[in-house]
């Protein structure tokens, strides 16, 4: 798979002849090579899936597809340990997160292998001498464009529910994370998925992806990214009335409130924010406290800080390297900003000794009596950066939560099982967590935002609706 793409079931070299270079966070040094996918290539994938459409593809059953998925979730796990070690190494993912998102990836496969042949559409009561029914059919191609951040996690989840429903899929893999859904390719064909139905073309954003948005031929387009691409990508698909359903990142917030369980909430609270080095978009960067126990949960969340380590994927260490140059640099400029405009550092963690000097890391920082304005109250980090502001009662926790214009996930810490149905409703995110957050993966839960967070839902059975269309059939049977 060095260099090649994976259209209509063979490895293709690009029409440019190029190639991207694989650089590992953990050393800034190149490994391998990833091929620099095309307009053309694109051209080629979406002709070679709507063949699989017209051919083999589009004549499987329900339970054809569900068991072809099943096959290729356990051929994940039969090459589990390959797997984990190109996604820590391609990503800068500690060791113990690779393992998570390889048997995440598995799951999804199993999920919606099993859940292929369940979806059974409706019938409706109508006019005398007419049977009204409505199906569920796929879209056609659809295209797939994937971040670095978890790329066998989020293509699990969009490719496992575009295909169940019998949609032939076009992958874009981000150019800084793309070995592990390239080698997938060729367990794709083993589990035996017909040529056509999944196909890979790594490449830029700009050219590859941009290509992948705006073709004809594709009718259906999920994104997960920056508001700012989704931004694009909505306007691109529009120009073709292509659906597309996008999930954009966030700002969550963990609301502690004065009775809740300290013990339980910090550590959670910790490991919302240093996951994949504070590279997740439903990362709970924002500690909301109440005022009566503020002090307290600063100080508790501050010496869990201080004694944070980043390094190398496989160090015993609490946080891996950043993706790249250009997003360290991002995450450290967000931090060294906010103390030139004199926000407070809590506590900071520190770097392991003896780490690679060109490897892309940042340590953990936490930020507290953050002014409600200020732009690490606002704006997504996308590093291991914990900002703590605190408030007064309910109405002025919910106010705070939603002072942003994101909302993809919140956590809620309370005892009072009142409040916590208040604040759970009050909240304008896609998902609310009650004296938890995160849900291991989550692969049976609906999973999308508000606002700038995106629309549409990925996860569990509702993205099979996302992921098809239905269909009305009237048939008048008087004689």
């Amino acid at each position: 798979m060095q260099g090649k793409l994976f259209i209509g079931g063979k490895w293709l070299a690009p029409q440019s002849g190029k190639t991207i270079a694989v650089i590992d966070p953990g050393t800034g040094e190149q490994f391998g090579a990833i091929a620099d996918g095309g307009a053309g290539d694109i051209d080629l994938a979406v002709q070679a899936a709507r063949r699989a459409l017209a051919g083999e593809w589009g004549r499987f059953t329900a339970v054809e597809r569900g068991r072809a998925l099943m096959r290729l979730g356990q051929k994940i796990l039969e090459h589990y340990d390959e797997l984990v070690e190109l996604e820590s190494r391609d990503c800068g993912k500690l060791l113990a997160t690779a393992r998570n998102d390889v048997k995440l990836l598995a799951r999804y496969f199993e999920f919606y292998g099993g859940a292929a042949d369940k979806v059974h559409g409706q019938v409706i009561p109508y006019q005398n001498n007419h049977a009204v029914r409505v199906v569920r059919q796929p879209f056609g191609v659809s295209g797939h464009i994937i971040p670095w951040n978890y790329p066998v996690q989020i293509m699990g989840r969009s490719v496992g529910a575009a295909l169940a429903m019998g949609n032939a899929a076009v992958i874009k893999p981000a150019e800084d994370a793309s070995l592990s859904i390239l080698r997938l390719a060729d367990l794709v064909t083993e589990a035996g998925l017909p040529a056509g139905a999944f196909n890979v073309v790594p490449g830029y954003g700009t050219t590859a992806g941009a290509a992948l948005i705006s073709h004809p031929g594709v009718n259906f387009v999920s994104f997960t990214g920056s508001p700012q691409v989704g931004t694009i990508v909505q306007q691109e698909t529009a120009r073709n009335h292509v659906k597309c359903v996008l999930e954009l990142g966030g700002k969550s917030p963990q609301l502690v409130f004065a009775d809740a369980n300290l013990d339980r909430a910090i550590p959670a609270i910790i490991n919302g924010i240093i996951q994949n080095a504070g590279q997740t978009c439903s990362a709970g960067s924002r500690l909301l406290v109440q005022r009566e126990v503020y002090d307290e949960v600063v100080s508790r969340v501050a010496d869990r800080f201080a004694k944070l380590r980043t390094g190398t994927q496989n160090q015993e260490v609490d946080c891996g390297p950043i993706i790249n140059a250009r997003q360290r640099d991002r995450v450290q400029r967000f931090i060294d900003d906010a103390v030139k405009s004199g926000a407070r550092i809590a506590a900071q963690g520190a770097l392991a000794a003896d780490l690679p000097a060109s490897g892309f890391f940042v340590a953990p920082t936490f930020f507290a009596d953050v002014p409600r304005d200020h732009l690490l109250a606002k704006e997504e980090v996308f590093g291991p950066v914990l900002t703590a502001m605190p408030f007064k009662d309910e109405a002025d926790a919910i106010a705070l939560a939603n002072d942003t214009d994101y909302g993809l996930a919140a956590g809620i810490w309370t005892e009072n099982g009142g409040r916590q149905l208040r604040i759970a409703e009050g909240i304008n995110s896609g998902q609310v967590y009650i004296n938890c957050y995160g849900a291991g993966g989550g692969v049976e839960l609906p999973f999308g935002g508000f606002g700038k967070s995106g629309h549409g839902r990925e996860k569990g059975l509702m993205a099979l609706e996302e992921m098809s269309l239905t269909k009305t059939i009237v048939h008048n049977f008087e004689p």
